[in-house]
Order: structure tokens, then C-alpha cells, then sequence
């Protein structure tokens, strides 16, 4: 009988290095879609702080302590990532779990604002996008999150299917600039 072994998304792809930019895969422990019901917000929010140390996001937001996120991904929707989601917060929002579902990188370098430019339609430069926000948007053709974690570090979120694509676009516009020197 054959033995299967476990592989995350972008096993054999990553880490990959062009220029000054250097793209690594993210192992995100636990990620749970938090949307909360009708009139929650407040109280989910609360009991996410007291349970995870993190508040619910605003609107292209991130809230951080530690290895634990919660990341703006749209209306109404939150991705809590990091730790086993505390059953109580049930109370006050849909939970769904999503581990399995995302591919997760962190770009980073000199060049990463320079290589998302040529693959998302936002300007993702410092002034205007500042650490902790996030936004859903493309990459090239995929639908991604993308939050600036740090000054110089991006995560990118994408569905698990789409991880060598994600792969393939980030390494080709990192070689293109690159090649601009």
C-alpha cells in the first residue's frame, strides 16, 4: 500500500530568490473565516481580543499580536489566522475552517513594490499602502489577498489550486525586474 504524505502548497517551488526580492512560503497555523451575524460585530470583536488577542478588522485592515492575524477579506468577512479558533466565538459570527484552502507567501526585498506593480492594480507603494492594510484583489488573474505585514514584507494569500500559478507570476515579474537592474 502506497504511504501519502502531506504537502503544503507550494512544496518544491519555494523559497526562491531574483534580484532583491525573495519570495518564501508561509506556514499560517490554523486559518478560520470569521463572518460575523447581524448586529455581532461589537461583541465578536471583543471576545476575538479576549480570546485570541486580536480585535476584528476594520474595513483593509489587519490586527497582529504575535504569530496570531486577523485579516480584512471582505464585506462582512474576516480571516482569522493562526490559532485553533475558540469555539465560543461561534456565539457571534460564522466560522469556517479554511487551513487547507490557502496557498500563503511572504514577497519581501528592495524590489517587492516593484515586482507587485507589475501584477496588481493597486499601488502598493508605502505612502499609500501602509503596514496592516489589506486588500482582495488580482494578481494577474488570480483573486488574492494581499496585506503589507511590514515596510519591506508582503503576504499574499491564494486559493491552494492556484499555488503554482501564484509561483510562476511573482517569478517572472521578479525576473523582469531583476533584469531592469
Amino acid at each position: 500500500m502506497d504511504k501519502l504524505t502531506a504537502l503544503s502548497p507550494c512544496a518544491g517551488l519555494l523559497p526562491l530568490t531574483i534580484g532583491a526580492t525573495k519570495v518564501v512560503e508561509v506556514e499560517p497555523g490554523q486559518m478560520t473565516s470569521v463572518a460575523p451575524y447581524n448586529g455581532q460585530l461589537n461583541k465578536l470583536s471583543k471576545a476575538m481580543k479576549a480570546a485570541h488577542g486580536v480585535e476584528y478588522p476594520q474595513a483593509n485592515g489587519l490586527t497582529r499580536e504575535g504569530d496570531t492575524q486577523a485579516v480584512w477579506f471582505g464585506h462582512a468577512q474576516a480571516m482569522l489566522v493562526g490559532p485553533v479558533v475558540e469555539a465560543g466565538l461561534a456565539k457571534h459570527a460564522a466560522l469556517t475552517d479554511q487551513s487547507d484552502a490557502w496557498a500563503v507567501v511572504a514577497l519581501s526585498g528592495d524590489a517587492a513594490e516593484n515586482v507587485l506593480a507589475r501584477l496588481v492594480p493597486v499601488d502598493v507603494r508605502l505612502a499609500h499602502f501602509p503596514v496592516g492594510m489589506a486588500v482582495r484583489t488580482q494578481l494577474q488573474h488570480l483573486s488574492v489577498s494581499l496585506v503589507r505585514v511590514d515596510e519591506g514584507t508582503f503576504q499574499i494569500m491564494a486559493f491552494r489550486s492556484m499555488a503554482h500559478t501564484l509561483v510562476h507570476d511573482l517569478k517572472t515579474a521578479m525576473e523582469a525586474v531583476a533584469a531592469r537592474g
